[in-house]
């Protein structure tokens, strides 16, 4: 499994990004997929999971409402639509994906398989 995070940059408040994680080595289909971030001098922190199965996500409390994660299939690659992004969203996002299949062992940090990280900043 390796694991190709992009679509980070920089947006002003209330914009919105779309983050990709593509896949390129075995397929995805029995693999729990996430996202964390890590902001300056902050501890890195889970943002969102999505099972194996594309039929449970789970979602960091800060981005509930406004953090969507999707996977395609096809493209063996895991989305997270983030929308009216915040300041305090601003940090580096790594992907991440474990061999249970569970959205829930993401979210516990039971992460087997990490991407390299991609930056957003968003300026007030």
């Amino acid at each position: 499994v390796q694991l190709q995070a992009s679509g980070g940059g920089s947006v002003q408040a209330g914009g919105g990004l779309r983050l990709s994680c593509a896949n390129s080595g075995r397929t995805f289909s029995n693999l729990g997929m996430g996202w964390f971030r890590q902001a300056p001098g902050k501890e890195r922190e889970f943002v969102a999971a999505i099972s194996w199965s594309g039929g449970s996500t789970d979602y960091a409390d800060a981005v509930k409402g406004r953090f969507t994660i999707s996977k395609d299939y096809a493209k063996n690659t895991v989305y997270l639509q983030m929308n009216s992004l915040k300041p305090e969203d601003t940090a580096v996002y790594y992907c991440a994906a474990d061999n249970s299949g569970s959205d829930y062992a993401i979210r516990a940090g039971r992460v087997d398989y990490w991407g390299q990280g991609t930056q957003v900043t968003v300026s007030s």
